[in-house]
């Protein structure tokens, strides 16, 4: 397996070997191809350039950089999904939002749900929306920023945006839901994926990959 950070066709490599592809993410290049000629540049369509048969196994926010893994056969495809469905990942973000929270540490549980006039703004909903949960820690508090831990338990759209902004924290950078002052503090979304721990598909060892936070 080989675990050396290297650059394979404009893709940050994290880790690699026959089952598995995991690349370090940049902010605003896209997952997946998107609809129209100008949104086909993605982590899937450039891991397909050089690997054929890759498949995704989950995504990450146009805005939102770091650990993602993708799959080089149906079965690994099959197994992380699985993993991933039945929450036996761990995925840890780092973030930097801007106001005041009361507690240092907690649970956010708000349910969400597509807001359809808005898309693809998300919104709280507790008559529809889906269950939600989110684990955070205060880090550092400096200025009125604030450095966060965000550990999704659940991996709803967009779901750490709105569930910093209900606890009073906007992200800096934040396009969709910060306040404009603090969209302004930031020429980027200030929200990466840090650290991504699983099984490998094929041999069931653990496996824990990790991103150098970029701010």
């Amino acid at each position: 397996m080989n675990n050396d950070p290297a650059t394979i066709s404009d893709l940050s490599i994290l880790l690699e070997d026959d089952h598995i592809l995991v690349v370090d993410k940049p902010a605003e290049l896209l997952s997946v191809p998107g609809r129209g000629p100008d949104n086909q540049d993605s982590i899937a369509s450039r891991a397909a350039a050089r690997y054929p048969e890759i498949h995704v196994v989950h995504r990450l926010d146009c805005s939102t950089s770091g650990v993602m893994v993708l799959a080089k056969t149906r079965a690994a495809q099959s197994e992380l999904n699985r993993q991933f469905r039945d929450r036996e990942t761990a995925k840890e973000y780092i973030a930097i939002g801007f106001g005041e929270c009361a507690s240092d540490c907690g649970e956010i549980d708000f349910p969400l749900i597509t807001d359809w006039p808005n898309r693809p703004r998300q919104m709280i909903c507790y008559e529809h929306g889906k269950p939600s949960l989110t684990r955070y820690q205060i880090m550092e508090r400096s200025n009125g920023q604030v450095r966060l831990r965000l550990e999704p338990v659940t991996g709803r759209s967009h779901q750490l945006r709105v569930h910093c902004l209900a606890i009073g924290l906007p992200l800096l950078g934040d396009n969709l839901y910060a306040p404009p002052d603090v969209l302004a503090m930031s020429p980027r979304l200030l929200l990466h994926a840090h650290r991504l721990v699983f099984r490998h598909p094929d041999t069931g060892h653990g496996i824990e990959v990790v991103s150098a936070v970029p701010f």
